[in-house]
């Protein structure tokens, strides 16, 4: 499969298809067949894109598609994939394909559920495969109305404020980010007055210091707040709170991945002197992130705030990574985001299919179910041994790689921030294995618990999926990482051109 735009079709055509549809059965289906097809199409994708490199192809990007789409203001449909796009399209084909799996329960509205769900999908496709700054913007655009939505309308609690602040903070974000492209934009001179939003084209011009220190924090800024950059984090315990439970799912799992991409695709690689000049600064809010987000977590008596909070924690890693500039550290952060997708969206899964059953998600009113729910308790634990680190899943792969490439950097200051960021893995233990404790294993605190159904078919096939995901990034990692690290080579040499490499 080397035709990138059938990723966006397939999604699209799915939800157009949804509407018709007549029963919520039909519904279901049609989305799940659909998601199916987009996991085939992804791991297909993935084929050619190694078997290309294999047979020696070294262009930057591969499968590329160019059309004009507004020649006014030189806008093209212009995609492309290298292998760090690839890495996103593979966890999102697999976080689409739990979430509608997960959502099989829904009643109301099934059909509207289903088509936001779907059009996310759209979003978070075109997003990682553009290689123009517009249609990246448009695609940022496409995958957050929706989350409004399935908030506002399927959420719980104070699902009104959540939705508004999510949409809001997130909004705010593309604010940023559309100023910084339309500043980039108009800082490329092709000649003749004419600029581009050629993402390819832009990484070769020398955009001059002054105006790329400009420009950067507005991209960096803009694209952090999508993934819980410190101090405009807070949408993401109040947004995964009140969501539905396939809503976290994708908020999580793709939708944080959304402004890690984009900070390393855009920001890092388009503006490599500011990029190092703010790197400092970057780390910083790194690890105050991670260090904040676990101890926040530990005073959590909620599952769905704990993961939330959690994840502020997780997206540290990816920032820590990020700003680091050094290849490995880069190759970590990718890594740290393909795992705590799949590791959050399980997460918030096991979350989901225990509250529907108890419908409680205090720690201290639970307890004692891994008696009663075997299969969900078993795949609770799993999840929180990704989370704390555990060698063979993904979590410890990830973070290990983001620990060994921040250490490459010599000072003090580089030194002392890895050392504090590994330090928070002590106390992500302490909340992992005390919620894990209390709440799936011990004695059954309530009579009622006695008489709960495991987990259903469906439920079952998204959870296996995804710690199959886990699995093969923790025993096997060296298929990540060689699909990686050829690119992260790359961004480190754009900023070797700048005369900044190490």
């Amino acid at each position: 499969m080397t035709n990138l735009t059938i990723l966006i079709i397939v999604p699209l055509l799915t939800a157009i298809a949804v509407l018709f549809c007549r029963s919520s059965a039909q519904v279901k289906w049609t989305s799940f067949i659909g998601s199916i097809i987009q996991l085939g199409l992804a791991s297909s994708l993935m084929y050619a894109y190694i078997s290309e490199r294999a047979m020696g192809n070294t262009a930057q990007m591969l499968f590329q598609q160019r059309y004009s789409w507004y020649s006014a203001l030189n806008i093209e449909y212009y995609i492309g994939v290298d292998g760090i796009s690839i890495a996103m399209i593979m966890l999102t084909a697999f976080v689409v394909s739990a979430g509608i799996l997960i959502s099989w329960s829904i009643q109301t509205q099934v059909k509207e559920f289903f088509f936001l769900l779907l059009l996310l999908s759209v979003g978070a496709y075109g997003f990682f495969i553009s290689l123009d700054l517009f249609t990246m913007f448009f695609f940022l655009e496409v995958a957050v109305i929706p989350k409004y939505l399935l908030i506002g309308i399927w959420g719980s609690g104070k699902k009104e404020y959540s939705a508004m602040k999510l949409a809001l903070m997130l909004m705010g974000g593309s604010v940023f980010v559309l100023i910084g492209l339309l500043a980039t934009y108009f800082s490329t001179d092709l000649g003749n007055g004419i600029h581009t939003w050629d993402l390819m084209k832009i990484s070769q011009i020398h955009i001059p210091l002054q105006t790329q220190l400009f420009i950067f924090p507005f991209l960096f800024v803009g694209f952090g707040v999508f993934t819980a950059l410190f101090p405009f984090h807070t949408w993401v315990p109040d947004g995964h709170s009140s969501a539905p439970t396939a809503a976290s799912m994708f908020l999580a799992g793709i939708s944080m991945k959304l402004g890690g991409y984009g900070a390393l695709r855009v920001a890092m690689y388009l503006m490599p002197e500011a990029a190092e000049q703010y790197s400092w600064i970057i780390v910083l809010l790194a690890t105050i992130a991670i260090i904040y987000g676990s101890f926040a977590t530990l005073m959590q008596k909620d599952l769905k705030y704990m993961n939330a909070y959690s994840s502020v924690s997780h997206c540290g890693f990816i920032l820590l990574g990020i700003g680091m500039l050094t290849k490995t550290a880069i190759v970590g952060a990718v890594m740290q985001m393909v795992s705590h997708g799949v590791m959050t969206a399980l997460f918030f899964g096991a979350i989901g299919m225990i509250y529907e059953r108890t419908h409680t998600r205090q720690i201290s009113e639970l307890g004692g179910l891994l008696k009663t729910l075997p299969f969900i308790g078993t795949v609770y634990v799993i999840t929180g041994l990704c989370s704390l680190g555990l060698p063979g899943l993904s979590g410890f792969v990830a973070e290990m790689t983001v620990f060994v490439g921040s250490w490459q950097r010599p000072d003090a200051f580089h030194r002392i921030a890895t050392i504090l960021a590994a330090a928070s893995i002590v106390v992500t233990a302490v909340y992992i294995l005390r919620a894990a404790g209390k709440s799936v294993m011990g004695p059954i605190v309530n009579e009622h618990f006695l008489h709960l159904k495991d987990a259903s078919w469906n439920e079952k096939v998204a959870s296996v999926l995804l710690i199959a995901a886990i699995l093969a990034i923790g025993i096997a990692p060296f298929w990540l990482y060689n699909l990686i690290a050829p690119d992260a080579q790359i961004i480190m040499e754009n900023i070797a051109r700048a005369g900044l490499g190490r």
